[in-house]
């Protein structure tokens, strides 16, 4: 019985005894994908491929930080993670074109002050969030000289919980209204393309250098593909569970980000990592690396 049968929901908080044992049985590839809207374009159909090409292979849905952490420890072999995580680590590879990037507003990561931007003291970053967390940082440092004292907005938390002068969010829940009066919000895709003229990259697919993912790495790529036809069905189907209209999710999709990793794309990266090592944010030694696997230069 093919064990792409079921696909594991991790839950919001502790851990999850069926995820450790399943994460540590040597059989099949272990591929960890984001349990947001935004990538769902990637992974439309992914296990009706695996089944044919990978059989043994098993699908993982958390948060982007926790699948960070969990193709770090070995835990997964190949996973959806945040940009930033393969410019700090060198035993990464990026595998395959399928991403999230956005040329514009995103729609879905948000930073919201209660002063001016200017005056922010502390900043609260969803525990979420690593590449966002780094560019709100960035963001802050290069424009106005800001390098606040920094703080955590757990997972199942909400913005009003956080006493910080600027709350971080991602994910869904920065797609919903506030409950809070705000002097200022930034849309973090809109600032940086306004400021740089390139996309951001948000999440890539990677594995550790050396990794055999097999027809894993055609799968990834072919269900991206098909999530591209299909930007509006998913968005129509997702909206109701998320809270939102199908005309925000479907605009979502089909206006406000990206799924393929090109040209444009790697020079948004780059300039990314060099200001991020020229504000100290990440070491300056890491190079991304790039799988041979059709990835435009």
């Amino acid at each position: 019985m093919s064990l792409l049968h079921s696909v594991h929901f991790l839950p919001a908080t502790g851990r999850n005894p069926m995820r450790d044992m399943a994460l540590t049985d040597p059989a099949g590839v272990r591929i960890g994908a984001v349990n947001y809207l935004n990538s769902k374009p990637l992974i439309e159909g992914l296990t009706a491929e695996l089944a044919t090409v990978a059989p043994q292979a098993e699908l993982f849905l958390d948060y982007p930080s926790r699948l960070a952490d969990d193709l770090s420890r070995g835990h997964l072999d190949v996973a959806l993670i945040p940009s930033v995580e393969c410019l700090r680590d060198p035993g990464y590879e990026i595998v395959t074109d399928a991403c999230v990037a956005a040329h514009g507003p995103v729609l879905s990561v948000k930073l919201y002050s209660r002063v001016p931007v200017e005056d922010i003291g502390s900043l609260a970053l969803d525990e979420g969030s690593r590449t966002s967390a780094t560019l709100a940082r960035l963001l802050l440092s290069e424009r106005f000289g800001v390098r606040p004292e920094l703080d955590l907005l757990p997972l199942g938390r909400s913005i009003a919980t956080s006493n910080a002068d600027a709350v971080l969010l991602i994910g869904d829940r920065a797609m919903h209204p506030v409950e809070a009066d705000f002097v200022e919000t930034w849309d973090l895709g809109e600032v940086w393309s306004d400021w740089t003229g390139l996309p951001f990259v948000f999440a890539l697919w990677a594995t550790r250098r050396g990794t055999p993912l097999g027809r894993v790495e055609e799968a990834l790529t072919t269900a991206r593909d098909r999530g591209l036809t299909r930007l509006s069905e998913i968005g129509a189907r997702e909206a109701g569970a998320l809270g939102i209209a199908p005309s925000t999710a479907v605009n979502y999709l089909t206006r406000n980000l990206h799924f393929r990793l090109g040209p444009s794309e790697r020079q948004g990266l780059a300039l990314f990592r060099r200001l991020s090592i020229a504000q100290g944010l990440i070491a300056g030694e890491i190079e991304m690396a790039f799988r041979d696997c059709g990835i435009p230069g």
